[in-house]
């Protein structure tokens, strides 16, 4: 019997590497959902390519979904991206780098690629870290798309329902951290920065920075980030 296909949106960040290694630990058949969506940088689509192919991952899909001409973030047109911030600054507010609407954009194209493919599972690396500071990386909201899926699907309404699993939510950095080692997770092949440069090495001062180098700190596991020359350490 072939196992259940999940839909995973694979950035190629710490914490969807780590979602896509736990999806295929309980046993799902992995397609991978990336976005080129306009950000700054082509690192972490390269980053996903890494990280699917050092986990095995053979059904990956690429959308193209440019969101620059809405702008509003830092991610996506000229506002600076946050740096230097002190660690009682992170997750208190909305930073720049959210992008309007963004997770809703893609779990409503991972629910698309779903219903296709019959499946009836996504995940999502939401975490604690984040939804402090994003408001749709909140419980509340992974439960209400959750429920909207189940409404607005033909799956849904022939009685199939579908899961948003973000196995993330409870943990911190480094909890993810030690989650993914365990499971084999290769961080050197994920790019978390906001700002790295055009080889991917990471600016160490941004927010995802500080949070991903503070969680490796905490974990007692090896950083394995390649950082821009002067890079904060």
């Amino acid at each position: 019997m072939a196992p259940p296909i999940a839909v995973v949106l694979l950035s190629g960040g710490l914490d969807s590497a780590t979602v896509a290694a736990i999806a295929l630990a309980a046993g799902f058949d992995v397609a991978a959902l990336s976005f080129r969506y306009g950000q700054r940088h082509g690192a972490e689509l390269a980053a996903a390519a890494r990280v699917a192919e050092s986990l095995g991952v053979t059904r990956r899909l690429v959308l193209d979904v440019d969101l620059r001409p809405i702008g509003g973030s830092a991610l996506t047109g000229d506002l600076p991206v946050p740096k230097d911030r002190p660690a009682a600054a992170l997750g208190a507010d909305i930073p720049s780098t959210y992008v309007p609407a963004r997770n809703t954009i893609f779990l409503s194209l991972a629910l698309a690629w779903a219903e296709v493919l019959g499946a009836r599972d996504i995940f999502i690396g939401a975490n604690a870290v984040d939804y402090s500071g994003y408001p749709d990386c909140r419980p509340e909201y992974l439960h209400a798309f959750e429920h909207l899926a189940r409404l607005a699907t033909r799956a849904g309404a022939e009685g199939a329902g579908l899961t948003v699993h973000a196995p993330l939510l409870a943990l911190s950095k480094a909890g993810i951290i030690a989650r993914g080692a365990a499971l084999g997770v290769d961080y050197g092949r994920t790019v978390s920065c906001y700002d790295p440069d055009d080889a991917g090495a990471a600016c160490g001062r941004c927010d995802a920075c500080q949070l991903r180098r503070r969680g490796f700190e905490e974990s007692g596991i090896p950083d394995p980030t390649r950082y821009q020359a002067g890079a904060l350490r």
